[in-house]
């Protein structure tokens, strides 16, 4: 039981570090633009349910952490509810009151009155606020830590393997997979694991002669670092570190806000690519994960960041460069998925904005409602498979099951 406790704190801690940290960055971008705009704000939350602190600031608002640590939100005021959801059958009503209690210069301070331009910004802040915090840690890790690197050089082809099908040889040197420059052994391995099944064609120099190789990664299971397994792509390339090979980069602040963006760009770009093929059916949906899988990664993240540390202080410091990294891919993906045009996310309020700019007018209240609620189904039909799968991959149902066996 003791091991059991001591596990389960060791994944649930790093969890609720990077969870906070992303949320509460992409609540406070939707604080900040709706204060450069003059907004009313009734209460910033980390957390949600009963407040364990609390307090007031001279501007009204309500600075409260809630005794679930599990999100955050920031409520305008004139909100319904914590996802800033009017109620939009008694805006006209809203503004009936605030005009006779505060005058027609009172509808200002309100969110829901504000122009169309000034809410779309708010909205959007939040996303924009994970993507400037994603290029910002990223280029923390790049400036302080660096980053080590192995040259694209072929060592060995695995005998019978599609590569060696292809043409590849011991030696070759990769310069490009689909026409994209390739600075590491690293790009090559990322690239193809996401392609199972996709023609790639790559561009060798062999013996400084460069070549077009055409390969179709073949469909592989492997075994995760948190212990589950995932179905990737794969050619029988290795790489043998040479010391000639390895190089270790530590860059200057302004080339690592560059290299930021760029790391940035890579994540948001392959989760397209991977939610293309994962409409599409080229894709199984298991490697979908919930909130227990985040954890898992981020518990698992902490421990291999700290493995070897010689002390108590070094475990942390490794810790932390993992998590903060694992933050960062984090941050990219809550922008990324924020933005999606489903009701309730911020996507959601982007698109009625829109159908607003195009129609001179806002949507029906009882249309809105109605997208309200499917959005709401939506996200918590994904939940519920992400959870699924992220039960599977724990193999909670084995173990469950041979309790009673």
């Amino acid at each position: 039981m003791i091991h059991f406790l001591q596990t389960a704190v060791s994944y649930v801690v790093p969890f609720l570090l990077v969870l906070t940290l992303v949320i509460t960055i992409h609540e406070l971008g939707h604080f900040w633009a709706a204060k450069a705009f003059g907004t009313a704000i009734e209460r910033f939350s980390i957390g949600f349910g009963k407040a364990i602190f609390s307090r007031r600031d001279r501007d009204g608002v309500e600075w409260r952490v809630g005794w679930i640590p599990l999100g955050g939100y920031v409520k305008f005021a004139g909100d319904a509810n914590a996802a800033s959801v009017p109620d939009t059958d008694d805006l006209d009503h809203m503004r009936d009151w605030v005009v006779k209690h505060e005058g027609p210069e009172g509808l200002n301070k309100y969110l829901h009155f504000k122009p169309l331009w000034q809410r779309a910004i708010v909205v959007a802040a939040g996303p924009f606020a994970n993507f400037f915090l994603a290029i910002a840690l990223f280029a923390v890790l790049l400036s302080t830590v660096g980053e080590t690197t192995l040259a694209a050089r072929v060592t060995s082809v695995q005998p019978g393997s599609v590569a060696e099908r292809a043409g590849f040889k011991p030696g070759d040197v990769v310069v490009k997979t689909d026409g994209r420059k390739v600075d590491s052994f690293q790009d090559v391995q990322q690239y193809v694991m996401l392609r199972a099944g996709v023609p790639i064609t790559f561009t060798v120099e062999r013996n400084g002669v460069p070549l077009a190789i055409d390969v179709t990664p073949a469909r592989k299971r492997v075994e995760t670092p948190t212990g589950g397994d995932m179905e990737v792509g794969a050619i029988g390339l290795a790489n043998q570190p040479r010391r000639e090979d390895v190089r270790h980069v530590r860059y200057n602040p302004i080339a690592a806000i560059g290299g930021g963006v760029v790391r940035t760009w890579d994540v948001l770009d392959t989760t397209l690519y991977y939610l293309g093929r994962l409409v599409t059916g080229q894709m199984s949906a298991e490697q979908l994960g919930g909130p227990l899988g985040i954890a898992q990664v981020s518990g698992a993240a902490a421990k291999a960041g700290g493995e070897g540390a010689p002390d108590a202080a070094q475990w942390m410091l490794g810790a932390g460069v993992a998590l903060t990294g694992l933050a960062a891919m984090l941050s990219v993906s809550v922008g990324f998925m924020n933005l999606l045009p489903i009701p309730v996310l911020d996507g959601g309020h982007l698109l009625f904005y829109a159908y607003e700019a195009v129609a001179r007018r806002p949507l029906g209240a009882k249309a809105q409602a109605a997208g309200y609620r499917v959005g709401l189904a939506l996200l918590l039909s994904f939940m519920l498979f992400a959870t699924w799968n992220d039960l599977q991959r724990l193999r909670v149902f084995s173990f469950l099951g041979g309790l009673f066996s």
